[in-house]
């Protein structure tokens, strides 16, 4: 991301801050994974938004106070021999570089609470903002809601506010910088799709066929995925989350995978269903072709201006008109609820379930997936095809339109 981007969001958050206040956002830290590893870290995604920094023990600071407005970085600082173990750390002139702080403005994280004392105390500080994002109620506390509590307890007169809506708000618009990531993104998704599709025969585990997707994003350099593959085979795709991707393939068997490449963060979120022996069942092609009839409705209905509660209505009526043609169910329409549970989609960005919620109202520059499905569990055939959306000035663009999902095409591909 430029660097006058990034001073932009900066500007953005610090506009919408009290007088007399200071805004805290974490990097995070490596979780203990056994006595002497770490888990794969995973950056904070409000701070790499402000910063494009991806370590973890660092802290963005913004103040707003008489003095002015303005951004510090605290980075981490180490010894030569910790670098010697562990490799080379972050140095002033890199971290400025990428995020357009001067040097004299970063700090080292050794000196993060005693300075953030000294601007609380000597700039009559009296609000302090944290990225306080919490998914449920029993969520275990953040690093950045900790931080937060410590502070409180040091300097009980503090009023903390949480930054995380603001935040929220900035991502839900996509700049130009961001949508070319997430393009970029899904054609590598792409091409690890097409590789399964060619590989794919009964016989192989579900493993098997998901290595293929994981080779071709390796050697086109994708250093992350967007999330947990989901490799679902017969009846397996009929739980939404199943994850285990451990079973042994059969002829007949339609397979789902729900995947997505990563670039710079920005995910790609991507579910094709196709038949492990490359030729649908008529059974399985009435279900698909109701299930991609659904799909492409409800993308033609996305424009600026509409709700996601609109486009889950037209889903879910749709759904249960095509469950009652393909004799699922009678005259009571809440019967489509087993099978067809979940909504139509979801914001997609920095996080493939990303900031803005389920019930909003669409803007040109979100981007969204759109993915029905029906799951007919006594049947062993689950479906669901997903694809990402961009909204425009004028309705959307389909930014996943060349990963083929016609039955047609499937079928010419993997024969």
């Amino acid at each position: 991301m430029n660097i006058e981007t990034l001073a932009s969001r900066r500007s953005a958050i610090l506009n919408t801050m009290e007088m007399g206040s200071i805004a805290v956002v974490l990097s995070g830290n490596l979780v203990p994974r056994t006595a002497d590893q770490f888990h794969e870290f995973a950056i904070w995604r409000n701070f790499f938004y402000l910063t494009n920094i991806d370590r973890y023990n660092m802290a963005l600071v913004l103040v707003k106070s008489d003095v002015g407005s303005r951004a510090y970085l605290f980075i981490d600082e180490v010894t030569e021999l910790e670098e010697k173990w562990e490799g080379f750390r972050m140095k002033k002139p890199e971290a400025s570089a990428l995020t357009g702080i001067k040097e004299a403005d970063i700090f080292s994280m050794k000196d993060l609470t005693k300075t953030l004392g000294g601007w609380i105390v000597n700039e009559n500080i009296e609000h302090a903002y944290f990225d306080l994002e919490r998914i449920t109620y029993n969520h275990p506390d953040s690093e950045q809601v900790l931080f937060s509590k410590e502070l409180v307890s040091k300097y009980p007169y503090l009023k903390i506010n949480n930054l995380f809506r603001t935040l929220a708000n900035l991502r839900q618009i996509k700049s130009t910088e961001e949508v070319a990531h997430m393009r970029r993104a899904i054609a590598h998704t792409r091409t690890g799709i097409e590789a399964m599709m060619k590989a794919s025969k009964p016989g192989m585990f579900e493993y098997e066929i998901e290595a293929y997707y994981d080779f071709e994003a390796k050697r086109a350099g994708v250093h992350e995925k967007g999330f947990g593959t989901i490799a679902a085979s017969g009846f397996n795709a009929t739980v939404l989350h199943y994850r285990d991707n451990n079973t042994q393939t059969k002829d007949g068997d339609l397979i789902l995978f729900d995947l997505g490449c990563a670039w710079n963060h920005y995910s790609a979120d991507i579910t094709r269903t196709f038949p492990v022996n490359g030729k649908f069942t008529t059974r399985q092609k009435e279900v698909y072709e109701a299930v991609l009839d659904v799909e492409k409705t409800v993308i033609e209905s996305i424009k600026s201006g509409v709700k996601m509660s609109e486009l889950n209505k037209i889903a879910r009526d749709m759904l249960t008109v095509k469950c009652r043609e393909l004799g699922l169910i009678g005259d009571n329409d809440e019967d489509v609820l087993k099978y067809y549970y979940h909504s139509i989609g979801h914001p997609l960005g920095l996080d493939v379930h990303d900031v803005g919620g389920r019930e909003f109202v669409l803007e040109a520059g979100m981007i969204i997936t759109i993915e029905p499905g029906l799951y007919i569990a006594e049947e062993s055939i689950g479906i669901r095809i997903e694809d990402d959306i961009l909204v425009t000035e004028d309705g959307y663009e389909n930014l996943s339109a060349d990963i083929i999902k016609e039955v047609a095409d499937i079928e010419g591909f993997m024969k």
